[in-house]
């Protein structure tokens, strides 16, 4: 079985000398094989299609995939149309427990849940009619998907979700947090989310004044204030610290008591705490996707960083995830690159207090702590976007600066826009460090304006690392960025550090690239929103400990090297807190 697919934001007709035409051996024979339909876009006949390849290696944009399948998949779930994304199978939501869904962007995440809950009506891969429901029963008797779609089939499900893109509320809501949370509060459990999700200081503020942050758990409480029969919650930590995403996690178990929950997540640590059980997604991004059936939630994200299914016999990726055990002693060899300054800085309900350190060459500096105790700002006065009112950076030093929330305000195409930053975009070693890591490839003719959260994300790290720097900053690299891409990230940021012989100072909260990318770490610490201190830089072990201990968290390694959160109060949690062990505490430890 052959599908093949053409990406319309991709397809640039007039812009091109239609090669995929040209060159296609079939058209060459008489057949239409290939044709630039109506909408200037190219389309390819799947029946005459003969799987050359020719197409896909000559567009220039590569706007064409043609992917063969086993025929044991049969007709997809849902499909987009012709030459359009193919979705096969979905996930199960389970009465009293939390089904995950780990996967790539653009896998069929969203497609899926959307079915779920009503807000798409599946075709079987028949995307000339409607597929009827009797028909899409009759596909599923006998699953345990089979009750559940019968229930939406007659339309009498209620759906609760939060939205992956949290950014979108206060273009769609005026008003304070208090008016937005007191209209979904169906279940009169707003008294138990408020204080849980310390959300009392910002009741009176407007919903477009928010930070990311604050915008999240607003939005977290609006989906759990709600009563439905479903809830869906895609990507809950992006902008909120470790404890805020532990205290979101426990809310969520409360609920999958009385409802099924199904989520989105690429914080493997919070996934691994709060799902029951995972369904793996696997494919091609925006090609095709397959939803495994539900597996145990350690088998299936070890097996997801394996890259190989072993129920289905599938190898989805040629290289596997690998937690390293290393001592991050590398650091001490390196000389020291800037001395970063004692400052302070004042506003009217906060103040952060720099005691000073070093940042050193080729290495790549962690920073860590909860929201509102001075990160971003840190960051801000050190790249000279804010000025401290005592103290400051009285260097030279050339400083590359990527913020925290990001803005696509220009009708630029990433191409445009990367060339203007550096000149030297079309040498092969630009492409090899910058374009291929990050996947930039697809997305250089596209207008910045119209790129997804996660596109602009790898934009915007790609535009702080071709600037020439000797430190670069960057302020949640990881935000919507899937697990795949945040590994390639984390590599293509030490490299960059180690190449360059450049200082690279990252502020993240997701443990697992903190672990991976840092070879000494910040913590700040003081009280969120009024006092923020700073501590370090430490070692690893130091610095780790120092801050899950103020967080009351536990890590642990299993035996695959996967760093992994203790359930709070079990025998290692406990152990582990006796021994003063909070950062992957081993026997050796002992």
């Amino acid at each position: 079985m052959r599908i093949a697919i053409v990406h319309k934001d991709r397809c640039h007709s007039r812009k091109c000398g239609t090669e995929c035409i040209i060159y296609c051996p079939r058209v060459r024979t008489g057949d239409e094989t290939v044709v630039i339909g109506e909408d200037g876009k190219a389309f390819v006949s799947e029946e005459l299609c003969v799987g050359c390849g020719i197409c896909i290696k000559k567009c220039p944009f590569d706007a064409i995939d043609i992917v063969s399948l086993p025929e044991e998949l049969g007709h997809p779930t849902h499909r987009y149309g012709k030459n359009g994304f193919a979705l096969y199978g979905l996930p199960i939501p389970v009465e009293g427990k939390v089904a995950g869904i780990l996967g790539a962007n653009g896998i069929g995440k969203s497609t899926a849940i959307k079915i779920l809950a009503g807000q798409l009506h599946p075709n079987l891969g028949n995307f000339e009619s409607e597929s009827a429901w009797e028909e899409i029963l009759k596909r599923y008797a006998g699953t345990e998907l089979f009750d559940y779609l019968q229930t939406v089939a007659k339309k009498s499900q209620k759906i609760a979700a939060k939205p992956q893109y949290i950014d979108y509320i206060p273009k769609i809501f005026t008003g304070s947090v208090r008016d937005l949370l007191e209209k979904t509060d169906e279940r009169g459990k707003l008294a138990e989310f408020i204080p849980a999700l310390k959300l009392d200081s910002i009741l009176s503020h407007q919903i477009g004044t928010l930070s990311g942050g604050e915008l999240q758990r607003v939005a977290i409480a609006a989906c759990l204030a709600r009563e439905a029969d479903f809830y869906f919650f895609d990507e809950i930590t992006p902008f909120l610290d470790i404890y805020q995403r532990i205290e979101a996690a426990k809310l969520i178990r409360e609920l999958a008591q009385k409802r099924p929950v199904v989520i989105v997540e690429h914080d493997l640590a919070i996934l691994d705490m709060l799902a029951d059980t995972v369904h793996v997604g696997y494919g091609k991004p925006a090609v095709f996707g397959i939803m495994t059936r539900p597996k145990g939630v350690r088998v299936g994200i070890n097996q997801y960083l394996e890259g190989y299914l072993a129920e289905e016999n599938v190898r989805f990726r040629e290289s596997q995830v690998i937690f390293e055990k290393r001592a991050h002693q590398k650091g001490s060899e390196r000389q020291d690159l800037v001395e970063i300054p004692a400052m302070t800085k004042r506003y009217e309900s906060f103040q952060l207090t720099v005691s000073g350190g070093t940042i050193r060459c080729g290495e790549v500096l962690g920073v860590v702590g909860g929201n509102g105790t001075g990160k971003s700002t840190f960051a801000r006065l050190l790249a000279g976007v804010e000025k401290p009112d005592t103290g400051g950076m009285s260097t030279s030093l050339r400083i590359s600066y990527k913020p925290q929330y990001l803005k696509a305000d220009t009708t630029d195409t990433v191409e445009m826009h990367l060339r203007q930053v550096n000149p030297r975009f079309d040498s092969s070693l630009f492409q090899h460090e910058i374009i291929e890591p990050l996947s930039l490839q697809q997305i250089l003719a596209s207008p910045i304006d119209t790129l997804s959260g996660g596109e602009l994300q790898r934009l915007a790290i790609a535009t702080c690392l071709s600037r020439d720097a000797d430190l670069y900053i960057l302020d949640e690299p990881s935000a919507h960025l899937d697990v795949e891409q945040r590994v390639k990230v984390t590599r293509m940021i030490k490299h960059h550090a180690e190449g360059k012989e450049a200082g690279i100072l990252v502020i993240d909260h997701d443990i697992y690239l903190i672990d991976m990318i840092s070879e000494r770490i910040l913590v700040f610490e003081g009280a969120p929103g009024v006092l923020g201190t700073v501590a370090g830089p430490f070692d690893m072990r130091t610095g780790m400990n120092r801050f899950l201990r103020d967080l009351g968290v536990t890590f642990r390694r299993d035996q695959t090297g996967r760093p992994r959160i203790n359930k709070p109060g079990s025998f290692l949690d406990r152990e582990q807190k006796v021994q003063g062990e909070y950062y992957y505490y081993t026997a050796e430890n002992s």
